[in-house]
């Protein structure tokens, strides 16, 4: 990255901005987003270690898109081992239905059409077969103990798995418009899928566009890919070892101050278990311990210390950086010691995601933006004005140290609590026009995309070495926001 004007003070993403460069670049579909970290991820984005944002959804739409969601280090290990084998079951293109039996009541289907951003419940038989369709027009103005027999639509189209089966590259896409015009021709905009005439899965119009654009991040087994966090403390070495028989494809070590000799030691116990997959640790700010962690073994840095929405780290403690300083300063330390970092937290707006990865980061950690969406794994709720959110909390909140305290005792799991560094509760409203994380996703990488087609970049590496950055006033930061209205 070069500056129009070389900063003299650290700087957030709202202080730059970046400038065009002349491009060879002819379309914004002839960039590649692929991050260069061993992670093998198509897209340079990563679902936060939150307990609030990711869970299985999040994983597995995350991995379907091409992107990577890290499970919470709060989380079981009985239950990772569950939700890994569950993530690695799904299909690479069909979405996972919410599924129901004709004698289920209309009830049951309202509470769960919130679960997915297309508000749809499919009805199996006994044997696994589409029996119909249940959206939220079918039960209005029915009896809410009313079975799903009497008010779905009997006839759905059903589309054929093996008429999707067509491998990649140009077959896949064929077989996916082939299913985008039967939807278009039958009025629909979702179909359920079978497979030898049992439900396989669900494929939305919107979807079967996406898979022609995305490629999805998969093992070396052809399966989704996820990841899970583990703390510096307790048996690292054990927990590490139990995720990687679960089948997590990367590990993360996380703590909010990973410049700390536990994060050493951790990092040691891990890399002698010869993990064979890629290893991040963070969190950290400097150049110094970028460097000190990769020769220590980790394989990505992650940076970033107060810059989330739900962190409340600098105003307790005045401890943290600017976040984009943070991630320039990082990523030459890291790239010089063969390594290289994720920039964690501070994004609100594609511009941020493209700032961050010019430069220097190879993905981009996203969490409270992430969390009001129907993939995270909060209850959705509403206001009192009838707007549909889900609540957000930080990983070093009241709330979080509680839950990752449980089985110890009250007097205990209370006294932790006193010391808190996040926010408990938060409401992360429902976007009517971008309810699920595929609509952020797609929404990011196409702002990324026309930013690296304007800076003549192909891929990130080319990103980074062209990427123009001027420093703008909050009046030129205000200049560029959309006006909704006439002034």
């Amino acid at each position: 990255m070069r500056f129009l004007t070389e900063p003299t003070t650290d700087l957030t993403y709202s202080d730059l901005f970046l400038v065009p460069s002349r491009s060879g670049v002819t379309s914004r579909l002839d960039v590649d987003l692929a991050a260069d970290d061993g992670t093998g991820s198509a897209i340079p984005l990563v679902a936060a270690n939150m307990t609030a944002v990711t869970g299985k959804r999040m994983a597995e739409t995350m991995a379907r898109r091409g992107g990577l969601a890290v499970l919470p280090q709060d989380v079981p290990l009985d239950v990772i081992r569950d939700v890994a084998a569950w993530i690695k079951a799904r299909h690479t293109v069909l979405e996972t239905p919410v599924t129901l039996s004709p004698g289920h009541t209309v009830i049951d289907a309202l509470h769960l059409m919130g679960k997915r951003p297309h508000g749809a419940v499919v009805v199996v038989d006994d044997s696994g077969a589409v029996a119909g369709v249940v959206r939220a027009a079918d039960c209005e103005g029915q009896d809410r103990f009313a079975s799903l027999a009497s008010v779905m639509r009997h006839q759905p189209l059903v589309l054929d798995a093996a008429t999707l089966d067509g491998g990649s590259g140009a077959g896949a896409d064929q077989g996916l418009r082939a299913a985008f015009d039967a939807m278009d021709t039958a009025g629909t905009d979702l179909a359920p899928v079978q497979r030898d005439g049992v439900l396989a899965g669900v494929l939305t119009r919107k979807g079967a566009l996406r898979s022609t654009l995305y490629r999805p991040s998969l093992d070396k087994a052809g399966r989704l890919k996820v990841a899970a966090a583990v703390g510096i403390n307790g048996d690292v070495a054990g927990r590490a070892a139990e995720l990687l028989a679960a089948g997590v494809d990367v590990l993360v070590l996380d703590t909010a101050h990973g410049h700390q000799q536990k994060m050493f030691d951790a990092l040691a116990a891990v890399k002698a278990l010869d993990p064979g997959v890629p290893v991040v640790a963070g969190n950290v700010v400097t150049a110094e311990a970028t460097s000190e962690l990769i020769q220590a073994g980790a394989d990505i840095v992650k940076v970033g210390v107060g810059p989330g929405a739900m962190c409340t780290t600098r105003m307790m403690t005045a401890v943290g950086r600017p976040q984009f300083s943070a991630v320039l300063e990082c990523s030459a330390a890291a790239r010089a010691a063969g390594g290289r970092v994720w920039a964690d937290g501070g994004v609100r707006y594609p511009r941020d995601v493209a700032l961050a990865l010019a430069a220097g980061a190879s993905q981009v950690m996203i969490g409270s933006w992430f969390a009001g969406t129907h993939e995270s794994p909060g209850d959705l709720q509403q206001d009192a004005g009838g707007r549909q959110y889900k609540e957000s909390f930080g990983m070093a909140s009241a709330r979080a140290v509680q839950n990752r305290n449980q089985r110890e005792g009250a007097f205990e799991k209370d006294r932790k609590a006193l010391f808190e560094e996040g926010i408990s509760t938060s409401r992360m409203f429902i976007d009517p026009a971008r309810p699920g994380v595929e609509d952020l996703l797609d929404m990011i990488t196409a702002g990324l995309r026309s930013s690296m087609s304007y800076a003549g970049a192909a891929d990130l590496g080319a990103f980074r070495e062209r990427a123009v950055a001027g420093i703008q006033s909050a009046a030129g930061y205000e200049e560029g926001r959309p006006v909704p209205q006439s002034w």
